[in-house]
């Protein structure tokens, strides 16, 4: 039997159009920099890409700043100084939810000066909690720079972007979204998003890994230079551009965005087939955000007295790939802290697991996960009956 891989979230399987575009890139290997033909060639590749990824996104092209993956795009656009649609801006505190990327958490540029903002039980950020805190900002006269990400990475939940970002401006802050989980997986524009500034990766939707992009809602919006070096990208971000992977983000971004709204419904379908499959097994199964609006790809959940670490490698032994959440902690199965976050019982968070579908998933994947979700979770009770 083939084996089967629902690990999505962590990175996409590769689509074909996007190893076609990396083939051909590599067969004319100029810089892009360069002002020969050759090197006007590779510029032409680059700019191709651009525009393929801004209109995925409805941004505008001169918008995107390529980078080599969102953890480079976080860290470059948590800053405390930029110029917003083309003015000198100083924010002088961080504030990012308890469910952020750990990228995010790191703070970026602005050192130790984070507020943390908490979120509920959902894992859906505390709009009433966000607020309290910039009207404390405003009373000693700072401006915040405020980040949240569009969707959880582990749960799926999807966060009130637009709400968050009319209470940032209307406090004269500025707001950054992390974007990776939903660019290319479900309808995402970023003027209508309200972000500023918004980070995603190539490798989520289909694209090669080693490349992403920091795009802002004003072309004239700009975060100093995270990498220095030459003149690359509008002087953005030094470094020779990676014009293979980019053209292949570009050819991933193109074909995610034809088929947008059936496959949401499509993988939205087969969630269900999870999330019923998973409970006719074990009952008192719990499925995390249930509640809250996810992305359609998304299951995580636990079943108590099951250990995610023995679980998942007797998933892989048995062909299928999953994981505990997060793919950031060097392969270890570590305790979420997202999880924590939204205040769920240690002994269930031991058990975490996550499911995540992508655009080569088949209701025969899904079928075969859930025959091997019935022995495994057989199995694992015998151990524990027999331990006890």
């Amino acid at each position: 039997m083939a084996r089967v891989y629902l690990d999505y979230n962590a990175t996409s399987l590769p689509r074909a159009a996007a190893k076609e575009a990396v083939a051909a890139a590599m067969l004319a290997p100029a810089n892009a920099s360069s002002v020969h033909t050759e090197g006007r060639a590779a510029r032409a590749i680059v700019e191709d890409a651009r525009r393929r990824v801004a209109a995925l996104l409805g941004a505008d092209p001169d918008a995107i700043t390529f980078t080599s993956g969102a953890t480079e795009s976080n860290l470059a656009a948590l800053s405390p100084e930029l110029e917003l649609e083309g003015k000198p801006v100083r924010c002088d505190v961080l504030i990012v939810s308890s469910v952020e990327h750990p990228s995010v958490r790191a703070g970026g540029r602005f050192g130790d000066k984070i507020d943390i903002l908490p979120v509920d039980e959902n894992g859906i950020v505390s709009v009433a909690a966000l607020q309290d805190l910039l009207d404390a900002q405003r009373a000693n006269a700072q401006r915040a720079f405020v980040s949240v990400m569009a969707a959880n990475n582990e749960t799926g939940a999807l966060q009130p972007l637009r709400e968050i970002a009319e209470r940032v401006r209307d406090a004269g802050g500025v707001f950054h979204t992390d974007a990776v989980q939903v660019a290319g997986k479900i309808p995402f524009n970023v003027a209508e998003s309200g972000a500023d500034l918004v980070s995603i990766s190539a490798h989520k939707l289909g694209g090669p890994q080693g490349t992403g992009a920091l795009i802002a809602r004003h072309p004239d919006t700009r975060v100093p230079a995270f990498m220095r070096g030459g003149g690359q990208e509008r002087g953005r971000r030094g470094g020779t551009e990676n014009v293979a992977a980019i053209a292949g983000f570009g050819a991933a971004a193109s074909e995610a965005g034809q088929t947008l709204t059936p496959e949401g419904s499509r993988l939205g379908a087969l969630r269900a087939k999870i999330e019923n499959g998973i409970r006719a097994v074990a009952r008192e199964a719990v499925i995390f955000s249930e509640r809250a609006a996810r992305l359609p790809n998304t299951t995580y959940f636990s079943a108590p007295g099951v250990s995610a670490e023995t679980a998942i490698i007797a998933f892989d032994l048995e062909g299928v790939a999953i994981s505990s959440g997060s793919a950031c902690s060097s392969g270890k199965v570590a305790a979420s802290e997202t999880l924590k976050a939204m205040r769920v019982d240690p002994e269930l968070v031991k058990g975490a697991m996550r499911v995540s579908m992508g655009w080569n998933t088949t209701d025969a994947d899904v079928t075969q996960f859930l025959q091997v979700w019935s022995k495994v979770y057989t199995s694992l009770n015998k151990r524990g009956a027999r331990a006890a």
